[in-house]
């Protein structure tokens, strides 16, 4: 059995600390040959005690000193640089992109080019890069594996299959922290409540995302670009109990779908060893859980974000950009204070409906419209 070398990147967050869980898990099977994290030095330092990384990155430059006198034979580096470094200090079997939020598009872009598997975690970069995204794929020798469960899930199931024979794809969504509580006022929604999902772990922005849908309406999109299936032909299902992640409809009428306990390691796992399988990394599902699995239509009226995801899917690339980037200023005053939970997808809208089409043929396009967004959607408040 040969050992993978692996390359973390967003090694603090929510995916990066279960990566490094499974790593834990099965020792001998992965070597952490690099790390790049965002603001969680003291996080960092830990793992870098733990797992002797050859390289690690940071987002600023403040901690660097300290860091190389306490680890002289660790490599350090910032910004862009650290990161490609991660990701050429020698051969990566494979890399985690964790890295939240539009940061993620350079990284992914890099593992793609550098590595042999790819575990993409961050489907922003798909949002606002989906054409661009999929030349790279197609041009490398990566194998681009989806760590979201919902497109893991999908991911497996498509596995062997003629397109011929599907109806649709199927993406499900937990209904997030308001599913029980719909004669909850939108203004009184706060970011702790907002961020306390009943079924996952994750960091504050997906948190809000899945709060609003809008998290599925990244998901929509993500799955437009991975699989090639047009917007109405991947539908979404609310399932409370998140049990359910992925499912196909076939011409003849019948479905088949994937289920795990709701736990980010199993999906996680699967691209680490791919196309290889590890040994049990989550518990089996009991006949108990599976007892009582419910499922609804999403209320668009309420949660009009998964709305605005399809509609800026269908308007063009351009639009993806802009909505992306003015979710993430939207969120970021949510989570501050600076505006209600119900102000989210009207100043979503509010962006869109000003914005006019434009032409992205290459990545610095694309990132000179997203600071564009970015900047007038400051300004706007």
């Amino acid at each position: 059995m040969s050992t993978r070398t692996l390359s973390v990147l967003g090694s603090t967050g929510t995916i990066g600390t279960y990566t490094l869980e499974i790593v834990d898990k099965y020792p001998g099977q992965f070597r952490v040959v690099s790390l790049a994290c965002g603001k969680n030095v003291e996080k960092l330092i830990s793992q870098i005690e733990k797992y002797r990384p050859k390289v690690v990155s940071l987002e600023k430059t403040e901690s660097i000193p300290d860091l190389k006198k306490r680890f002289p034979e660790v490599k350090f580096f910032s910004g862009s640089e650290g990161l490609l470094a991660c990701l050429q200090i020698e051969p990566i079997d494979v890399a985690i992109v964790g890295v939240v939020g539009f940061a993620g598009l350079e990284p992914t872009v890099q593992a793609l080019r550098h590595c042999k598997i790819v575990g993409l975690a961050n489907k922003e970069s798909l949002v606002v890069a989906g054409t661009l995204l999929k030349k790279e794929i197609a041009n490398s020798n990566a194998i681009c594996v989806p760590v979201d469960s919902e497109h893991n899930a999908v991911y497996q199931v498509l596995m062997g299959r003629g397109r011929e024979e599907i109806s649709s794809i199927v993406l499900t969504a937990s209904g997030g922290p308001l599913l029980k509580h719909p004669e909850m006022n939108l203004d009184d929604v706060t970011p702790a409540f907002a961020t306390n999902h009943p079924n996952w772990k994750m960091g504050p922005k997906i948190s809000v995302d899945s709060a609003t849908m809008m998290n599925k309406g990244l998901e929509v999109i993500e799955a437009h670009f991975l699989f090639d299936f047009p917007e109405p032909k991947i539908e979404v299902w609310v399932h409370p109990q998140s049990i359910v992640h992925g499912a196909l409809w076939f011409r003849d009428g019948s479905c088949i779908a994937q289920l795990t306990k709701p736990d980010m390691k199993s999906s996680i796992g699967y691209a680490m060893k791919y196309p290889d399988r590890l040994d049990w990394v989550i518990p089996k599902l009991t006949f108990k859980e599976m007892a009582k699995l419910e499922f609804f239509e999403p209320d668009l009226k309420r949660f009009p974000c998964l709305r605005l995801a399809r509609e800026a899917l269908m308007a063009g690339p351009s639009y993806l950009v802009v909505l992306n980037a003015a979710n993430e200023v939207a969120v970021d005053k949510f989570l501050n204070g600076k505006i209600k939970f119900s102000e989210i997808p009207k100043f979503i809208e509010k962006q869109l409906r000003a914005h006019e089409t434009l032409s992205l043929s290459n990545l610095e396009e694309v990132i000179s419209l997203d600071q564009l967004t970015r900047d007038k959607a400051m300004k706007s408040f």
